[in-house]
């Protein structure tokens, strides 16, 4: 296949997952997911089922936005955002970068003193792999630091409600930091994803402006069924595409 035949991703290198969100009470009385922010990627929700909201908050805003079939809502990197699941939620979630908020950039909301260092925010955030726990017990630990996100989530709107927008600046630098040694990799996942579409786009705009459209007999059709079902993710239970698998046809 030739360099520019077509880029083999989702169009723009998006990537997709289905999400349920979690219905379990939270400490406020509200069901939901888990709080938290990207750095470097905007996410988008296209609403399929249930009824719900998503409370954000920024360092410009506090909202609750309404959510309910055909809904389309999406945010830029540094809101924090909070599922709400009133009636079964169910959402296409839309993510930049070939899915890279579900593969690093992503933060929790944690109290500050679990955000000093990326060894302790690990051991806080991690779920055990299938094999090496029950159902039950991978569930009581996405539960867990789903409620202690919403620890944290709930000091930094209070006081961004209470005009003290420091807490919510402090966040968004200790996650910075969190994730910062992991900016090389994400730049290639870039390289290789968004800035290669983009790429092909242009040299395709040349071939035609120079009427080579022999870039045309490489088209082709793939088609994905998901490869994980039911993950505990962020904010409920994930149905995840392996897009670029290399036996794509």
């Amino acid at each position: 296949m030739s360099p520019d035949a077509g880029f083999p991703g989702l169009p723009g290198a998006v990537a997709v997952s289905h999400l349920s969100v979690y219905d379990w009470e939270s400490p406020d009385g509200v069901r939901g997911g888990t709080p938290h922010l990207h750095l470097t990627c905007s996410e988008a929700y296209v609403v399929t089922e249930g009824r719900g909201a998503v409370q954000t908050l920024s360092a410009g805003s506090c909202e609750t936005t309404p959510l309910e079939p055909g809904a389309l809502v999406w945010f830029t990197p540094g809101t924090i955002h909070r599922l709400v699941n009133e009636d079964g939620l169910r959402i296409v979630v839309l993510m930049q970068n070939n899915g890279l908020p579900e593969a690093g950039d992503a933060v929790l909301t944690l109290p500050p003193e679990y955000l000093t260092d990326p060894g302790t925010y690990a051991r806080a955030v991690r779920i055990p792999a299938a094999g090496d726990a029950t159902e039950a017990e991978r569930a009581a630990v996405a539960r867990r630091r789903r409620d202690l996100a919403i620890e944290g989530f709930t000091a930094l709107r209070t006081a961004w409600q209470a005009g003290d927008p420091e807490p919510l600046l402090g966040f968004q630098r200790a996650a910075a930091e969190l994730v910062r040694p992991k900016a090389a990799d994400w730049r290639a996942r870039w390289e290789a994803g968004a800035a290669e579409a983009a790429r092909q786009t242009g040299a395709q705009l040349d071939r035609l402006a120079a009427g080579d459209v022999s870039y045309l007999a490489e088209a082709g059709v793939r088609a994905r069924q998901p490869a994980a079902r039911g993950g505990f993710g962020m904010c409920g239970l994930l149905d995840t595409y392996d897009i670029l698998r290399a036996d794509a046809s």
